[in-house]
């Protein structure tokens, strides 16, 4: 059995919780200046566990020249590429990026999904760890 909306148009909304409010609170962090940069056309966002864990790199790393701008430039560009292989054109899509970890170099799975719930109304992408919803 499938739901439609009509199936819910008289429920009364008690909490909603948008994408506006994940940005403003932190949850989401907003890299879509950076996006454009790599060629994305819609707004970016990763999840704060990406940012902290994948994109802010540990101290070892950031004294062998490890930066968030750097880290980040590689999350997108990666991101980017997998748009491109996307050729199922699904909602989400996998992709790997090496990152240099606590000294030795790791590759990460990270999930980039689109939705359509930009603050602006239309199209944006959130990329997020694999068991992020």
């Amino acid at each position: 059995m499938t739901a439609d909306k009509e199936d819910f148009e008289d429920f009364e909304i008690i909490s909603l919780y948008t994408r506006a409010d994940a940005l403003a609170d932190g949850v989401l962090v907003d890299v879509s200046e950076m996006a454009k940069e790599a060629g994305f056309r819609w707004p970016v966002a990763v999840t704060r566990a990406v940012w902290d864990d994948i994109v802010t790199p540990m101290q070892r790393d950031a004294e062998e020249g490890q930066t968030e701008k750097g880290r980040l430039w590689d999350v997108l560009w990666m991101a980017r590429l997998a748009t491109q292989a996307n050729k199922d054109d699904c909602a989400s899509v996998l992709f790997r990026v090496l990152v240099l970890r606590d000294g030795r170099h790791r590759t990460i799975t990270l999930k980039l999904t689109l939705s359509c719930e930009s603050p602006e109304g239309g199209p944006c992408l959130t990329i997020l760890l694999p068991d992020e919803d």
